[in-house]
């Protein structure tokens, strides 16, 4: 495998731009479009929160024909909770972008992010629509992926190549995400692509398989939002050989796509709203995998815990009472505690402060690991999570604002 640079654009025949349509304040872009030059196989994950946003409606509906050929994704308005009038404007954005392109609108998928309850101020994207697929470019990524921003520091950015089928396939992506983040599917935005010629229900298979392993493990704040998805469009211009389910290429595919999905969902972890601490959370020693990512969520999201990682305070007793309440099966007096190389906890009893004076230099890093060996069986799971902060705190008191 090769890291390539690029973004979502590394891939041959995607073109991406970005511009400012006038939905966030000041001149930040807030309208992306992302175009394969062919028509391409599309797949998709979709949040599970119950309160959906009429982009995701649309979406699930053009996923049924398995085939797009554009993705176009407001920031700085959700079109959440927006009723008839916000899938109206849904159906709308998709056909004024396929008129843009000269594509049919079923060809277009939809996705916003911002404020919840706020109609989409339509005339602004009409505007803006005709500009953003003449600036479409072989080197757009960075800019779809700034627009699409909201409480995002960072640019999320991800590509990478390899041989499969005999020839060589790229798979890149761009990624918001800073704050609501939480498994289940997927608490962000996430637009992926690829040139591999791959049939679209194997595309889809690959891609919640990479999704339980990055999107899914990146447990910040315990809230999923009503607009989270991640799409991801196969163009097919590598001309690849198809491969057989569980061949060699089938697993070099497969591992293009965990690794440019892993990367992305650490990008949003390590830009998680005033996060000081960036945390590898490891439970290992359970019974099963389920109870490991049981617990490993809990501790993760445990407000006494995080608020304990940002204080650099090794209070592991914290991290037991958030084990008791997971769900998981545990046997306290088989539990052990690390943080970094320091271990704190031997068979659910503390080794002493002296330890854990250790263990708070540690925590000092901007990065750091905790391990948790429950001692009962050999299934484990790993999330990467961050503190919480009195930043996080001020940043979305006045998100409104």
């Amino acid at each position: 495998m090769k890291i390539v640079t690029g973004g979502i654009t590394a891939v041959p025949g995607i073109l991406a731009a970005g511009v400012a349509a006038g939905l966030k304040k000041g001149s930040a872009l807030d309208l992306a479009l992302i175009f394969s030059e062919r028509e391409a196989a599309v797949a998709g994950v979709f949040t599970t929160n119950t309160v959906v946003a009429p982009p995701l409606i649309l979406d699930r509906r053009r996923l049924r024909r398995g085939k797009g050929r554009a993705i176009i994704v407001n920031s700085g308005n959700a079109n959440a909770c927006t009723g008839r009038q916000g899938y109206a404007d849904a159906v709308a954005m998709a056909a004024l972008t396929a008129s843009a392109l000269g594509v049919s609108p079923a060809d277009v998928y939809v996705g916003s992010t911002g404020v919840i309850g706020k109609p989409l101020s339509m005339e602004k994207i009409k505007a803006a629509i005709p500009l953003l697929a003449a600036r479409l470019h072989r080197r757009g990524g960075e800019d779809a992926a700034r627009a699409i921003m909201t409480t995002d520091t960072t640019v999320k950015t991800a590509a990478a190549s390899d041989t499969v089928g005999g020839r060589t396939v790229t798979v890149g992506g761009i990624a918001k995400g800073s704050g609501m983040i939480h498994p289940n599917m997927a608490t962000m935005l996430a637009y992926l692509a690829t040139d591999a010629q791959v049939p679209q229900a194997v595309l889809q298979r690959g891609l919640r398989q990479a999704t339980a392993q990055s999107f899914n493990r990146i447990p910040v704040d315990g809230d999923t939002s009503t607009n989270d998805m991640m799409l991801c469009m196969a163009n097919g211009m590598a001309g690849n050989r198809p491969w057989k389910p569980g061949s060699i290429d089938a697993r070099r595919f497969q591992a293009l796509l965990d690794h440019v999905c892993l990367d992305l969902a650490k990008k949003i972890v390590w830009d998680g709203e005033g996060a000081t601490k960036f945390v590898e959370l490891c439970v290992k020693g359970a019974r099963t995998e389920a109870d490991a990512l049981r617990a490993a969520v809990t501790i993760a999201t445990s407000s006494l815990v995080k608020t304990a990682w940002f204080g650099e305070d090794a209070n592991w007793g914290r991290i037991m009472a958030a084990l008791g309440r997971s769900g998981a099966r545990v046997v306290e007096d088989r539990i052990a505690i690390m943080v970094g190389p320091i271990q704190i906890v031997r068979r659910g009893m503390g080794l002493g402060p002296d330890v854990e004076k250790r263990a708070n230099t540690v925590m000092k890093s901007r990065e750091f690991s905790v391990t948790v060996d429950l001692g009962s069986g050999h299934a484990k799971a790993t999330v990467w999570t961050t503190d919480l902060t009195v930043d996080y705190i001020k940043i979305n008191a006045s998100y409104r604002s």
